[in-house]
């Protein structure tokens, strides 16, 4: 029986409830129920911002999964991932932002900004699911070097 490697599949969990948790936000503006949409966007930044500690760590002590898949398309992998993480960072931004003129009340530019974000981080969220499971279901992971290892080689 194989088996899935927990820190992976427990920040990719996070990931998913942050975008769902927005999903529930977007919902409830929409309502126009102000209170509630704060409490669950607050809610989806912490869930992110767990995702971005679980993984930042596994990336320094651990290190980071090389793709398993077969040779020929790992270059389709590798450029799907990039995709994904410039994704994720330009996610990242935009939330940060997002999270900061809502509560401060800088609504014109919230309410630009808000679904914008909303958008990216639904597809942060749909392909970084697709990486863990390119990664860790579909394929087996290749090899995982610890990046202190990596840079002070031991």
């Amino acid at each position: 029986m194989n088996s899935v490697p927990v820190l992976p599949t427990i920040s990719t969990s996070f990931i998913v409830l942050s975008a769902i948790m927005v999903a529930i936000g977007w919902w409830q503006i929409k309502q126009r129920k102000i209170d509630a949409h704060k409490k669950t966007m607050f809610l989806a930044g912490v869930f992110a911002l767990i995702f971005f500690i679980i993984y930042a760590s596994r990336t320094l002590f651990i290190g980071n999964t090389s793709f398993g898949g077969p040779d020929d398309i790992k270059i389709y992998y590798t450029i799907f991932l990039v995709f994904h993480i410039t994704l994720a960072t330009i996610g990242a931004v935009f939330g940060i932002a997002s999270l900061t003129t809502g509560y401060k009340n800088k609504l014109a530019t919230h309410r630009k900004l808000g679904p914008i974000t909303s958008f990216i981080w639904f597809f942060t969220a749909i392909t970084g699911v697709a990486v863990y499971l390119l990664l860790y279901v579909i394929y087996h992971g290749g090899e995982t070097t610890s990046m202190l290892k990596a840079i002070l080689g031991f």
